[in-house]
């Protein structure tokens, strides 16, 4: 797994998955002991201390998560389909499916799904390839991400989603000038 993929699939748990998932284990442990930082790609190490700092209460997590995320009365939507007219989830899976990625349970166009898929293209594409990735940022993901990450700023009731927010609008930046950069080399 390369850096663009760990960050991709790092952000897309965070944002798909309640803190007290045991899939989370691993990294709530790396932030409680400060060791994210030397995996990290990205030069955010301020953003990434603030992150492992407001890590420690995940029962306080869970209920953030939940607030913003989970049911009916989520403060946030995080589905691509509630930010863009006429925009499908069913366009989304359909631009997965066409790459082969295999699709489960949940909406296809939730933001941290679109993280998570972004990863497995990463994973998947070949050296020089890099137009699905690009597709799957601009068309997909990047013109709703920043009215997402600016509500989950405005709800949030814990340092670490709003910290979250942050981290992750300045990596999606990062990432899609190094997808320019990859495009220009190739």
């Amino acid at each position: 797994m390369n850096e663009f993929s760990l960050i991709c699939r790092l952000l897309g748990s965070l944002f798909s998955r309640q803190p007290q998932d045991p899939v989370l284990d691993p990294v709530f442990t790396m932030m409680a002991q400060n060791k994210l930082q030397p995996f990290w790609p990205l030069e955010q190490d301020s953003l990434l201390t603030r992150l492992q700092q407001a890590s420690g209460d995940r029962a306080a997590l869970a209920a953030d998560y939940t607030a913003l995320f989970s049911g009916a009365g989520a403060a946030v939507p995080s589905c691509r389909s509630e930010y863009e007219e006429g925009a499908t989830e069913q366009e989304v899976r359909d631009f997965l499916t066409q790459r082969g990625m295999p699709q489960g349970e949940g909406a296809a166009d939730s933001f941290g799904r679109l993280l998570l898929a972004a990863s497995w293209l990463e994973d998947q594409a070949a050296e020089d390839e890099t137009e699905a990735q690009v597709t799957l940022f601009d068309e997909y993901l990047l013109p709703w991400c920043g009215r997402f990450l600016g509500k989950v700023e405005a709800h949030t009731t814990t340092a670490f989603y709003r910290t979250l927010a942050e981290l992750t609008r300045e990596a999606l930046q990062a990432m899609r000038d190094e997808l320019d950069e990859e495009d220009a080399q190739s």
